[in-house]
C-alpha cells in the first residue's frame, strides 16, 4: 500500500473543523454507532461498510485502499452524521466522505445507480419520478391524505442549472 502524500494534504485540507486536526485513536465509537455498519457486517466478517477503516486510510493517505475497495466502501455512507456526533476527536467524517464521494464521481468511478439516479434527476427533476398522470401509488396516497398533486418541476430551468454547473458532462 503506497501513501498518496496529495491526497492525504486534500484530505486534510478539506476537514472543516479545526485549524489543528487531531487523529482518529481508532476507538470505533463511529463504528459501532453506524446504523449501515450494523446492517453490512456479519458477525463473523469483517466486509461491510466501516467508517473507521475509511477514515483511517484516508488520514494516511491510503488512496488505493479506498478507491480500489468494494464501492460500499465510500457510498454506504448515508450522512447520517451519527460518526459526527460520537467522535471523541471531533473528527467530521462525514465531510471527509463527502470528498471521497466527489472524488469519485470525478474520476467516473461511482456506482452505476449513482448515475441512474442523477439522470433520472437531470431528466426529469426529481430524484423519484412520479406518474404524469398523477394517479400512481404517491398520486394516490397524496389524495388520500387530502394532499394537491405535487407541480411538475421547471425541468428546463433545472437542467440549465445543472449544464452551468457541468453536471450533464458528469453522467454517463
Amino acid at each position: 500500500m503506497t501513501i498518496d502524500f496529495e491526497f492525504r494534504k486534500q484530505v486534510m485540507d478539506y476537514h472543516i473543523g479545526s485549524d489543528l486536526i487531531k487523529y482518529c485513536y481508532q476507538c470505533s465509537r463511529c463504528s459501532d454507532n453506524c446504523p449501515i455498519t450494523n446492517v453490512t457486517t456479519d458477525f463473523y466478517t469483517t466486509t461491510g461498510y466501516n467508517p473507521r477503516s475509511n477514515i483511517l486510510n484516508a488520514l494516511l493517505g491510503y488512496k488505493d485502499a479506498i478507491f480500489d475497495a468494494d464501492p460500499l466502501a465510500i457510498w454506504g455512507c448515508t450522512v447520517c452524521d451519527t460518526c459526527d456526533e460520537v467522535c471523541p476527536q471531533n473528527i467530521e467524517l462525514t465531510e471527509i466522505f463527502t470528498l471521497l464521494k466527489n472524488q469519485s464521481v470525478a474520476d467516473g468511478n461511482a456506482p452505476e445507480f449513482i448515475y441512474s439516479q442523477a439522470r433520472a434527476i437531470f431528466e426529469g427533476g426529481k430524484a423519484i419520478p412520479i406518474s404524469h398522470t398523477g394517479k400512481g401509488p404517491i398520486g394516490r396516497r397524496r389524495e388520500q391524505l387530502g394532499l394537491p398533486p405535487v407541480a411538475d418541476p421547471d425541468v428546463y430551468e433545472f437542467q440549465t442549472l445543472l449544464k452551468n454547473l457541468g453536471v450533464d458532462k458528469k453522467l454517463k
